[in-house]
C-alpha cells in the first residue's frame, strides 16, 4: 500500500495500526498494473490518491489500514484477533474464532451494533434495519487487508456509522496457487487454497479462495466450517471494468448463549456448559461490480449485491432448580429453535468528479443506495426424541426498504488546508407480519438527515491536523421500533460526533493522537409517557476520549508499536440508570508489540490488555452465584494477555510459522450472558504457506 519514498502523513496511517504492524512498514501492494487486483472494479471505503503530493491523506478522522502481511504476523484465527488490536476498538470474546461479531468502538457497548461491518464496501450484517445485524461474521482467511474508519469521513456510509466503519477487503488471487495450512491447539485443523489465472492478453481473471477449518474447540465448543470465494473480473475497454464475487459459508458451531456458572468458573473447571446446543449458520452472496470512466475523468461506480443468510440455534430448556442445586446448567429434554434466515438486495451508484467550486479545486462525490431485507424468523419447539423438528408457534416475516442519498465535495482551499461537507439521507419503512397471529401487519417509517463536515491541515512535513462534527445514528430494529404491532413512532438513535487529531511522522517516531466525544441524544429505552406505547426515545449517553498510537523504529530490525484508548466518560445521562456506565466499554484499552525481522526470519512479543468493564446498564458488581435467567451483569475485571509470534521464509514462494497465544496462561472472564465466557486458554499453533 506504502512505501518509504510516499508522504511521511501516509507513512504514519500505515504505521497507526499499532501492534498489529510489528514488522516492516505496511508492505507496498505486491499488485502491478496487469494484476488482476487492478482488473476488478470496487467501491473504495477509504479513498488514498497518488496524485496530490504524493499521497496526502484525504480522510478527516482517524484511520486505520492493515494490509495481508500485517495480518500474516498476527496469525489470526478470526477477524476480532486483528480488530482487538486497532485503538479504539473493544471485543468482547465468546469463542476464539468469532463466529458472531461482537466488538465495539470508542466507549460503544462491544455488546451491541452501532458501528458498520462492510466487506468489499456490501453490508455484512444479515440485517441492518430489521434485526439481528451480528449473525454472521467474515472469515478471516478469505481477507487481504482491513479498513478501519472513524470521523466525519463515515458519513458516505450508512445505516449505524455512530462508532465508525469496519471494511474487510478479500483476497484477488494472481496467478499461481497457494497452499496453507495450519494445526493447533483444540485438535485446530486448517487448510486453505487460492488460485487464480489470467487470460493471455491480461485483461480478465479468474480466481478462487477456498477454506476447511475444524476444531474441537477451546471447552470443547466445536466447530466445522467451510468457506468458499469465486472472484472474476476483465477490463472492457480502458474505460470500463466489470467483477463478479460469489461467496458460500457453512460452519456448525457447538455453541451456545450459556457459559459456566461461578462456583465452576473459581474452581477452574473447563468444559462446554451446553453440550447439546448448535448453532448452524451458512450464507451465500454475490456481488456485481462496474466501473466507467468518463472522458472529463469522472468516475461512475455501481455495486449491486445479494445475500442469503439462514442460522439455526438449537437450544434445550434448562431446569432451573436442578441447575441450583447442581451449580451447573442441568436440561431437560426440551428444545427450542430459533431459526431465521435474511436475504437482502441492493443497489449503489457514487460518482466521483474534479471541479472548480467556489473558486477552490473541488473532489466531488454523489452516491445513491436501494436496499431491501426480509426476514423470516420461526420458534420450533422439539424434543430431544424429534431432534430439529417439531412444531412452528411463532413466524414473523419482518421488511425493510431503504433509500440513501449523499453529496459530498472536498474544497482545496490552499496547498496546506482542505475542508470536506457533506450531507447524508437515509429514508426508510419498515413492516411487521405475524402470520401465528392472524397475519396481523404494521408498518413504520422514517427519515434521518445526516450533515457533517471535516477537515485536514498540512501543519508540517512532518504533521498533518484534522478533525471534524457529524451527525450519525442507528436504526431502531423492527422488533422495537414495532412493538406489540403498534409504530412506536421512533427516531433513530441519533448522535452528534466530534473528532480532532493529528498524526506524523518525525525520524524514527511515527505517532497519532486523536480526541473524541459523542453525544448521543436518543437512545430508544423501555417506557413510554403514551400508555398505547411501550418504547421511546429518551436516553441520552456521552462519550469522550482520546486514542494515542506511538510507534519507533529502533534501527537493526528492532521495533516498538503501541496504542492507547481511554475512554474516561461512557455512561448514561438520563433515565434510570444516569451516571452508570455503559456495558462493555472499559476506560482503558492498550496494545504493545516488540519485534525483530530480519531478511528471512521475524519474531514479536505482543499485550493486549483491556480494562475492567461492566457487563449490564445497572453496573451491578456481583456476578449471579446461581442459575438466574436473562443476560447477566457483573463486573469483569481487567487482564493482560501476551502472544508469541514468529515466521520465517525457508526460501521463495515457503514460509512456516508459529505462535504461542496467551503465553502466560491468564485466566480471565471474557464476556457474560447466561454465565461466565471463559478467554481461551494458552494456546499452540504452527503452520505454512506455499506458492507455486
Amino acid at each position: 500500500m506504502f512505501n518509504s519514498k510516499h508522504h511521511p502523513v501516509a507513512l504514519a496511517v500505515a504505521l497507526s495500526v499499532g501492534s498489529v504492524s510489528f514488522g516492516s512498514v505496511a508492505a507496498e501492494s505486491a499488485a502491478t498494473d496487469d494484476s488482476a487486483k487492478n482488473i476488478t472494479p470496487s467501491i473504495e471505503v477509504i479513498r488514498v490518491k497518488g496524485q496530490q503530493q504524493n499521497h496526502r491523506f484525504d480522510e478527516t478522522g482517524a484511520v486505520i489500514l492493515i494490509d495481508r502481511q500485517q495480518i500474516e504476523q498476527v496469525q489470526p484465527l478470526s477477524t476480532e484477533d486483528v480488530l482487538r488490536r486497532v485503538p479504539g476498538v473493544n471485543i468482547k470474546g465468546e469463542e476464539e474464532t468469532s463466529i458472531v461479531a461482537n466488538f465495539g468502538i470508542r466507549g460503544l457497548s462491544a455488546g451491541e451494533s452501532k458501528s458498520l461491518l462492510l466487506e468489499d464496501g456490501v453490508p455484512v450484517a444479515p440485517g441492518l434495519f430489521i434485526g439481528n445485524d451480528r449473525y454472521f461474521n467474515t472469515r478471516i482467511q478469505r481477507v487481504e487487508s482491513v479498513e478501519v474508519l472513524k470521523g466525519s469521513a463515515s458519513l458516505r456510509y450508512g445505516p449505524s456509522t455512530i462508532g465508525g466503519v469496519v471494511n474487510y477487503i478479500t483476497k484477488t488471487p494472481d496467478d499461481g496457487v497457494q497452499l496453507s495450512a495450519r494445526a493447533g491447539s483444540f485438535n485446530m485443523r486448517e487448510l486453505s487454497v487460492e488460485a487464480g489465472a489470467k487470460n493471455p492478453s491480461e485483461d480478465a481473471f479468474v480466481g478462487v479462495v477456498a477454506t476447511k477449518a475444524k476444531s474441537d474447540g477451546f471447552m470443547d465448543k466445536g466447530y466445522d466450517m467451510s468457506d468458499v470465494m469465486v472472484k472474476a473480473g476483465m477490463a472492457i475497454s480502458d474505460k470500463q471494468k466489470v467483477g463478479v464475487k460469489f461467496a458460500y459459508h457453512e460452519n456448525e458451531a457447538n455453541i451456545s448463549y450459556r457459559g459456566l456458572l461461578l462456583a465452576d468458573y473459581l474452581n477452574g473447571e473447563r468444559y462446554n456448559p451446553a453440550p447439546d446446543d448448535w448453532y448452524l449458520t451458512d450464507r451465500t452472496a454475490l456481488d456485481l461490480n462496474h466501473e466507467l470512466v468518463f472522458d472529463n475523468n469522472a468516475k461512475l461506480n455501481t455495486l449491486v449485491y445479494w445475500s442469503d443468510t439462514t442460522r439455526d440455534y438449537w437450544r434445550y430448556d434448562v431446569n432451573t432448580a436442578a441447575s441450583n442445586a447442581a451449580g451447573r446448567w442441568v436440561y431437560t429434554d426440551n428444545l427450542t429453535g430459533n431459526n431465521r434466515s435474511f436475504e437482502r438486495l441492493g443497489i449503489e451508484s457514487r460518482l466521483s468528479f474534479d471541479q472548480q467550486l467556489f473558486g477552490y479545486a473541488a473532489a466531488t462525490e454523489f452516491g445513491l443506495r436501494l436496499m431491501q431485507e426480509e426476514s423470516n424468523d420461526t420458534r420450533i419447539r422439539a424434543t430431544r426424541a424429534a431432534d430439529r423438528s417439531g412444531n412452528n408457534d411463532r413466524h414473523i416475516i419482518d421488511s425493510a426498504t431503504s433509500v440513501a442519498g449523499y453529496a459530498q465535495s472536498r474544497l482545496q482551499i490552499s496547498d496546506a488546508f482542505a475542508i470536506t461537507p457533506g450531507l447524508r439521507v437515509e429514508s426508510y419503512e419498515q413492516k411487521r407480519e405475524i402470520l401465528t397471529q392472524n397475519g396481523d401487519t404494521a408498518k413504520a417509517t422514517n427519515t434521518e438527515f445526516l450533515p457533517g463536515v471535516g477537515a485536514t491541515y498540512e501543519l508540517a512535513d512532518s504533521a498533518q491536523l484534522y478533525g471534524g462534527v457529524y451527525r450519525a445514528f442507528s436504526p431502531a430494529s423492527n422488533g422495537v421500533a414495532l412493538d406489540g404491532l403498534t409504530d412506536q413512532q421512533l427516531d433513530g438513535e441519533r448522535s452528534i460526533n466530534y473528532e480532532a487529531g493529528i498524526r506524523g511522522t518525525a525520524g524514527a517516531i511515527s505517532y497519532e493522537v486523536s480526541a473524541f466525544y459523542m453525544d448521543f441524544a436518543n437512545q430508544v429505552v423501555t417506557g413510554n409517557s403514551d400508555p398505547n406505547l411501550s418504547q421511546s426515545n429518551a436516553g441520552e449517553t456521552e462519550h469522550t476520549g482520546m486514542e494515542f498510537v506511538f510507534n519507533y523504529n529502533f534501527g537493526g530490525g528492532f521495533r516498538l508499536d503501541t496504542n492507547a484508548t481511554w475512554v474516561p466518560t461512557s455512561e448514561f445521562k438520563t433515565g434510570e440508570n444516569a451516571g452508570k456506565r455503559i456495558p462493555y466499554a472499559p476506560k482503558i484499552l492498550a496494545n504493545v508489540a516488540l519485534s525483530y525481522s530480519a531478511e528471512a526470519f521475524s519474531v514479536a512479543l505482543t499485550a493486549h490488555h483491556r480494562g475492567e468493564q461492566y457487563a449490564d446498564p445497572t453496573n451491578i458488581e456481583a456476578i449471579p452465584t446461581n442459575a438466574a435467567g436473562g443476560i447477566w451483569g457483573g463486573l469483569l475485571p481487567a487482564y493482560t494477555v501476551y502472544d508469541l509470534l514468529a515466521q520465517y521464509t525457508v526460501f521463495d514462494g515457503l514460509t512456516v510459522y508459529g505462535s504461542v497465544k496467551n503465553l502466560a496462561d491468564k485466566n480471565y472472564i471474557s464476556g457474560l450472558r447466561q454465565g461466565i465466557y471463559v478467554g481461551p486458554e494458552r494456546s499452540v499453533e504452527a503452520g505454512f504457506r506455499y506458492r507455486f
